[in-house]
């Protein structure tokens, strides 16, 4: 059994790829023979219960070509949930989705955030908004719980000693934030009790909190269209996937999120805990945490060097 779900697990994550690359405009993709040998290889029922349903139909064998090229066919998309449709984002034509286009409608996603009535209505998030920052045509989205005090003071996600660990794992990644996209699920620093004696203390947003927040955590999604999504904590995790689970259940399964692969993993603040700490645990965490970014990686395609394989090595 065990066997079977991680045939299908891999299976949804590729269904997930696959829709994911459509709705970038991409008609073909190249496979290598073993690729194509190991999907011939799949029970056939694993490829048609999946997820994200999807088929690959490879070209002939015979043809002279050194890879085969799979033709993406794909169901109808299924009607949008009630959550979805509070922020509908216009369609266009693919080549009119500019960079302009997608800023654009970020804009308007936090103009709406801004004024998000169900989010005020709580009465339990403080009234200063930390949209996102960052490249609106990124291949990696990260996605944190809710601004702190030092992120609602700068009105920039991941600031701080936070935001310097998170530039210290971008840099070993060989990229910087500028080139990745910043968001939290949340987007205004939540409350405790009334606020008036919280100082710089912090907790985590509730499941209220992160309901109201998700549509428009959703249309930032849609619109910068990333190759993956990492997600920092077993919170966020429960309120983007809309399940419960531990954060290492989390970590060991396939998520996808709107056809998106998504990886889960510890959050920033925890590593700069464990870097206090002394002993092995305290390295499993951080080899842990380094090869879900070597995930991260691989998922999007960015070159990855031995050093950076051998880090924990």
């Amino acid at each position: 059994m065990g066997s079977n779900n991680t045939i299908a697990a891999g299976l949804s994550t590729l269904a997930g790829i696959l829709e994911r690359e459509k709705r970038r405009g991409v008609g073909t993709i190249a496979l290598s023979p073993d690729s194509e040998r190991l999907l011939r290889a799949f029970p056939v029922e694993f490829m048609t219960e999946g997820r994200r349903k999807a088929v690959v139909t490879a070209l002939a064998a015979e043809a002279p070509r050194k890879s085969v090229l799979a033709t993406i066919e794909t169901p109808s998309t299924p009607p949008l949930s009630p959550i979805v449709r509070r922020f509908p984002i216009p369609l266009i034509p693919e080549p009119d989705r500019t960079e302009a286009w997608v800023r654009e409608q970020l804009n308007a996603i936090f103009k709406a955030v801004k004024n998000c009535s169900d989010c005020r209505s709580l009465g339990t998030l403080f009234e200063t908004l930390v949209p996102a920052r960052g490249n609106p045509m990124a291949d990696i989205v990260f996605v944190g719980e809710a601004p702190g005090i030092e992120e609602e003071e700068t009105k920039s996600p991941f600031a701080g000693q936070i935001g310097q660990k998170l530039d210290q794992i971008l840099k070993a990644m060989g990229t910087r934030r500028e080139e990745v996209y910043l968001s939290n699920l949340v987007k205004f620093r939540p409350r405790k009790g009334d606020g008036r004696f919280q100082g710089s203390t912090e907790r985590p947003p509730q499941e209220d909190e992160m309901a109201a927040s998700l549509p428009y955590l959703r249309a930032e999604i849609e619109v910068v269209r990333p190759r993956a999504i990492v997600v920092f904590g077993g919170t966020v995790a429960e309120g983007l996937l809309e399940r419960g689970g531990s954060l290492a259940s989390f970590r060991s399964g396939a998520h996808l999120f709107d056809g998106i692969p998504v990886v889960v993993t510890y959050h920033p603040s925890h590593l700069l805990r464990v870097e206090s700490e002394s002993g092995p645990e305290a390295v499993n965490i951080k080899r842990l945490f380094w090869e879900d970014m070597l995930k991260v990686m691989d998922l999007v395609g960015m070159p990855v060097t031995a050093k950076q394989r051998g880090y924990f090595s």
